[in-house]
């Protein structure tokens, strides 16, 4: 809920400092939080039919962890789009995409180095006894808790198969 507010700060603050980009992204990203709530509320809204309202909203609010997990999504979308626009030759809207990953993992965790994703992931094929790819969702389940929102999940896969076909 806290990062959450510091968005909404920081897009009044950019709108008045006249910065269109990072107003404009952080919007998205609200909107998007504010989608997930709506969804949250009518699945709580099923689950605990006899709320009152201002339970209902409580209940609905996204916890930090949650929005990091709303941000991250955001920030593979716009990972997405770049890999699209420079196939279709538009290296400006691939760059607008690369400032607005900018502005939004101001607001996630420090990402994990490619190093220390290494060894984290080799830690849980470890652990799990992972010894070939159908063993893949072991060694996820265990691993992505840990680097939820400091890791982009395909990397953390490309790794997994790696070690678990060598």
């Amino acid at each position: 809920m806290e990062i959450k507010r510091q968005i909404q700060n920081n897009v009044k603050e950019f709108l008045k400092a006249g910065d269109e980009l990072a107003s404009g992204a952080l919007r998205m990203a609200l909107a998007a939080i504010i989608s997930k709530e709506k969804e949250k509320r009518f699945r709580v809204s099923k689950e605990k039919p006899d709320l009152r309202e201002q339970e209902l909203a409580k209940e609905s609010e996204l916890t930090d962890e949650e929005i990091i997990g709303v941000l991250s999504s955001e920030v593979k979308k716009r990972k997405d789009a770049i890999v699209l626009y420079e196939k279709g030759n538009r290296p400006e809207l691939a760059d607008k995409e690369k400032k607005e990953i900018e502005i939004l993992q101001r607001y996630l965790p420090k990402q994990i180095s490619a190093e220390e994703l290494r060894k984290m992931v080799e830690e849980s094929v470890n652990k799990v006894g992972a010894k070939e790819i159908k063993d893949m969702g072991k060694v996820m389940a265990d691993l992505m808790p840990k680097v939820k929102g400091r890791a982009d999940s395909s990397e953390i896969n490309r790794i997994v198969k790696e070690l678990l076909s060598e």
